[in-house]
């Protein structure tokens, strides 16, 4: 069961509407302010103009500090910004408690090795979900937006591609740093530690509360052509901490599928490995059932080993 004790009058039921448009708020103003901190420490630990930075999200900057100081900005705006804005949120608005050390002392590494099953599983199905979502075609007089989502789609992977062309091994590290563990950390703190906890309580349902999160955990990301996949991870996150009631699972989790395709685009620059960033693997249609059977069989296993046990979509 997720772990968040408030009783604040804020996180009530009848306040939900404004305890989700303060969440809002304050996550907004929490990363503007960070990445306009990140922007302002750029130039004297880069090296690299403030004017130059445009150039730099277009991917067309020469500076040879260019990637490692759009990853400073990121890191420190998007991934510690979901951290931030959750502790603000969680300790000085909600005064929430997450009880830390129960959820420490529910990590279990057999546990560990189940999720890993549970993740392997999951990779082999979203292949196929990551290729059918990055294929959608919208009705003829849809065809303008489904232009406008598809440029913003190839905008969005020609940044990737660059964040992720490292030129030096300093570079990996900090991609590491920044997509693998900031990102794992924030955003699993933020969507699986706060929001799906209470929208668990707002609808009174936790798959419904899990869905939700996964929902807009996926729509942040103003991606439609990998919406469905990265929604479908964002329920895997939430039911690894809904069944084990410790988001260590979901933290590890995430930073492990992160981490592991930044060191798969390193060793392919490297020549080690054949991956393609902008490719999913071919998988077939078995071999994605597989990994579906893998997958729901993974967490029923997962949910008995930690003991959790739900009737009606309702915790016991």
């Amino acid at each position: 069961m997720e772990i968040y004790k408030t009783r604040a009058s804020i996180a009530s039921k009848s306040n939900w509407l404004l305890s989700l448009i303060i969440i809002l708020l304050v996550t907004f103003g929490v990363m503007a302010v960070l990445q306009g901190i990140a922007l302002v420490l750029v130039p004297p630990l880069f090296g690299v103009p403030l004017d130059e930075f445009m150039a730099i999200l277009s991917g067309q900057s020469t500076n040879p500090n260019a990637r490692i100081a759009l990853l400073f900005v990121q890191g420190l705006g998007a991934g510690l910004g979901f951290f931030f804005a959750a502790l603000l949120i969680a300790k000085l608005i909600d005064k929430a408690n997450l009880g830390w050390k129960q959820q420490l002392q529910r990590f279990r590494f057999t546990s560990l090795m189940i999720m890993i099953m549970v993740m392997l599983g999951g990779m082999l199905f979203n292949s196929l979900l990551i290729d059918w979502n990055s294929n959608v075609h919208f009705p003829e007089f849809l065809s303008g937006l489904e232009v406008k989502m598809r440029a913003m789609e190839d905008a969005a992977m020609d940044l990737t591609k660059y964040i992720t062309d490292f030129d030096s091994f300093p570079e990996f590290l900090m991609g590491v740093l920044v997509i693998g563990v900031c990102a794992g950390l924030g955003e699993e703190f933020f969507f699986r530690g706060v929001l799906q906890p209470k929208l668990h309580a707002y609808t009174g349902n936790a798959h419904v509360g899990i869905w939700l999160t996964a929902f807009i955990f996926s729509a942040i990301h103003f991606q439609f052509y990998g919406f469905f996949p990265r929604m479908l991870l964002g329920a895997i996150f939430g039911y690894l901490y809904l069944y084990s009631g410790s988001l260590i699972y979901p933290i590890v989790a995430h930073i492990l599928n992160n981490t592991v395709t930044v060191i798969l685009v390193y060793l392919n620059k490297l020549g080690k490995v054949n991956f393609d960033i902008e490719e999913a693997d071919e998988v077939s249609i078995p071999l994605a059932l597989l990994g579906l059977l893998i997958l729901l069989l993974g967490l029923r296993i997962f949910k008995e080993k930690n003991k959790t046990q739900i009737t009606n979509g309702e915790l016991d």
